[in-house]
């Protein structure tokens, strides 16, 4: 049994917040923004919608993709850095929001990797035939951890939520190989204190050099080369970032998932967003070789490679 995704779902705030609406608040204007980040907006949820509620929202769109009811969650996986409190969990919160009544809940901390530690968590769980729905989504609410006036970072996030429903597959689809990574050392790189802080050129190599490698390592263990890819949906974190994977699979720009501009660092949703955009707009199809690739605080990372479809 091979586990992969049957449906996916979304989640943004209305409220939009442009590079120059920024330009009013801290030194910074768009051309700057745009250059060094790719981001041209993004979404800021207002104060009565919290990472609960966006997950909800998400998840529900993603159930009804995957045509199944709540109840027949086995399990619900939240990944995010911006619970609505320490506990309890946004994920039992989430359950308790859908009716799941027999799902079991867990939060994974992994920052902008936790989508991807989200579906290989579940991926265990469907293919030893223990569970047969998962629910894992990928949440956040950063503008309540970004400080406003710090030019360095309040240009960079945005608020958002996907979902994905996991099941059983067939052989020659789901979830072909992944991997999952740490480098402690690099922990003081990207942290919250009072506000999310970090070490921009630091988080730069580190993300330059990982992103790369991780993509073609889960494409050899899967047993192809890159020349099999059929398109790449890295973490939507900067563009620059972001081209440098593309790059190493050699992949033309049109094969490469591109949200940052208009949703910015969503954390933890930036891989689900991307992925449901660019399945509405027909850019993956049945039958794709399909590279997942995030990084994030900690230092963590994480890829998944798959065959897309049922």
């Amino acid at each position: 049994m091979r586990a992969g995704i049957w449906g996916m779902g979304k989640y943004i705030p209305e409220h939009v917040v442009t590079n120059r609406d920024l330009e009013k608040k801290i030194d910074t204007n768009d051309e700057w923004i745009r250059t060094r980040t790719g981001i041209e907006e993004r979404r800021i949820a207002s104060d009565e919608i919290d990472t609960s509620h966006m997950s909800y929202y998400a998840a529900l769109d993603a159930i009804d993709k995957a045509g199944i009811e709540p109840e027949e969650l086995d399990m619900i996986i939240v990944a995010t850095v911006t619970p609505d409190q320490a506990f309890p969990s946004v994920s039992s919160m989430l359950q308790n929001q859908l009716g799941a009544t027999k799902a079991a809940a867990m939060d994974v901390s992994a920052a902008c990797a936790g989508f991807i530690y989200g579906i290989v968590t579940g991926k265990q769980f469907i293919e030893s035939e223990t569970y047969k729905h998962v629910l894992v989504v990928g949440t956040e609410k950063l503008s309540k951890i970004t400080d406003w006036n710090d030019r360095n970072t309040a240009v960079l996030f945005g608020d958002g939520s996907g979902a994905a429903v996991l099941g059983p597959v067939d052989d020659d689809h789901g979830i072909l190989s992944f991997e999952l990574g740490s480098d402690g050392s690099g922990g003081d790189h990207i942290k919250m204190e009072d506000y999310l802080q970090m070490n921009g050129r630091e988080v730069f190599k580190f993300a330059v050099r990982q992103m790369g490698e991780s993509a073609i390592n889960v494409v050899l263990k899967a047993g192809f080369t890159k020349e099999d890819v059929d398109f790449l949906v890295p973490h939507q974190a900067n563009i620059r970032i972001m081209e440098a994977a593309r790059q190493r699979l050699d992949l033309p720009i049109e094969k490469m998932s591109k949200t940052v501009d208009r949703y910015g660092n969503t954390s933890s949703a930036s891989i689900p967003l991307s992925l449901v955009y660019d399945l509405e707009n027909g850019n993956i199809n049945d039958g794709d070789l399909v590279v997942l690739v995030g990084f994030g605080a900690g230092l963590v990372w994480g890829a998944v490679a798959l065959r897309w479809g049922k």
